[in-house]
């Protein structure tokens, strides 16, 4: 337990609070412009990607005159996913959902623990395609979702656990900063 303690307290130690913060200034100015933010991934970034996009819609509140994030996590959807599927493939559920919603300017972030997750980085592509910008939340050596997402923070760890927590961290992080100050004034 304490060398696993150790390992991630090492790994947040390395974080490029930079490249944190570019995302913090990505949503920010996806809230300025009321552009729509979506996160997706699979099994623990799954969760992260929901647990995140909760966060930013619900527990950000400038005001009862201000509107809030509109932020939404492409894992939420349990009917659509399946449907896409299961009348597709697996590797579509993130795209095709994308393709019915995103526009120009907004955000799309994939989180994905290996970088390689067929449906993360097909989703990832077609955002870039249609003009959203794009940030992958990756580990291990970032995988392909490192070349495909514009942005792209990596957390350089094999233990996908380890992974997975970092990533939530970082999501925290960046929701605390976002909580704590007005985008309007940034």
């Amino acid at each position: 337990m304490t060398d696993y303690l150790g390992d991630v307290e090492g790994l947040l130690r390395e974080l490029q609070v930079g490249q944190i913060l570019t995302l913090v200034e990505r949503l920010a100015e996806g809230y300025r412009h009321d552009q729509q933010i979506f996160a997706f991934g699979n099994g623990g970034s799954a969760a992260t990607a929901t647990h995140f996009m909760e966060d930013l819609a619900k527990c950000i509140d400038y005001g009862p005159s201000r509107r809030r994030f509109r932020a939404i996590s492409l894992c939420a959807n349990v009917p659509l996913i399946t449907a896409w599927a299961n009348d597709t493939a697996y590797d579509n559920i993130f795209a095709e959902q994308l393709r019915n919603l995103v526009r120009a300017g907004d955000v799309v972030i994939g989180i994905s623990g290996s970088g390689n997750s067929p449906n993360v980085v097909n989703a990832i592509r077609l955002a870039n395609e249609l003009g959203a910008h794009t940030v992958g939340l990756t580990g291990f050596d970032g995988g392909a979702l490192r070349s495909v997402a514009r942005e792209a923070i990596v957390v350089p760890c094999h233990n996908m656990q380890q992974v997975e927590d970092v990533h939530l961290v970082i999501c925290h992080l960046v929701f605390c900063v976002l909580r704590d100050r007005d985008p309007e004034a940034a």
